[in-house]
């Protein structure tokens, strides 16, 4: 009894998926839907890479970063589905990369812009940006620096305002930041420097 017992365990064991395979799986996000705005969607994978494709930072230059990206464990656990980039109002937020508009409306009340990645695997990469007021339509085809919006005032859930950025793959969320090449990512402002020793004024 006690060794029919232990086969039956052995194989169940041998039968069940890894872990990391049942916390990859769940529902997919709908098509437009938006990261921390999107119930079913699952935490992201570890097999997942992302291409540093990101030509620019959505605002700004190396914008202040008051909540970084902090993964679920579990599809429906506590985690933080994007990054949070601090930006007044009005504030210009530029496409990241090259891509299409997959979505430029209204989620929940909040004004919301997504942009599938041009060359970025199946499905595509997409980005989101929320609270933004749009300027340009659904299928759009945009390039890196480009506006696609503004900063609205209202509809953030920080304490400050600013703009929650998001990245997708199909429905597993990844961190937007791994979009910026180091280059980028660690780039301040400029700043002059004194040219064949002559201090500037």
């Amino acid at each position: 009894m006690q060794l029919v017992l232990v086969v039956a365990l052995t194989v169940a064991a041998l039968l069940a998926p890894p872990a990391s395979r049942l916390f990859a799986a769940g529902a997919t996000a709908p098509p437009g839907a938006v990261a921390g705005a999107v119930t079913g969607a699952r935490p992201a994978a570890d097999d997942d890479t992302v291409p540093a494709v990101g030509r620019t930072w959505p605002v700004g230059v190396r914008p202040r970063v008051p909540r970084g990206w902090e993964p679920p464990a579990t599809v429906y656990g506590p985690g933080h589905r994007g990054v949070d980039l601090a930006a007044a109002p009005g504030t210009p937020v530029r496409a990241v990369a090259d891509g299409r508009v997959s979505f430029a409306g209204r989620v929940a009340g909040k004004g919301v812009v997504s942009v599938e990645l041009a060359g970025t695997g199946d499905p595509p990469l997409r980005t989101t940006y929320e609270p933004v007021r749009a300027s340009v339509r659904q299928g759009a085809e945009v390039t890196a620096g480009e506006v696609i919006g503004t900063v609205e005032a209202g509809g953030s859930h920080c304490t400050a305002p600013c703009v929650h950025w998001g990245l997708l793959r199909g429905g597993t969320y990844l961190d937007p930041l791994s979009l910026l090449p180091p280059w980028l990512l660690h780039r301040g402002p400029s700043r002059l420097l004194p040219v064949l020793g002559v201090p500037l004024p």
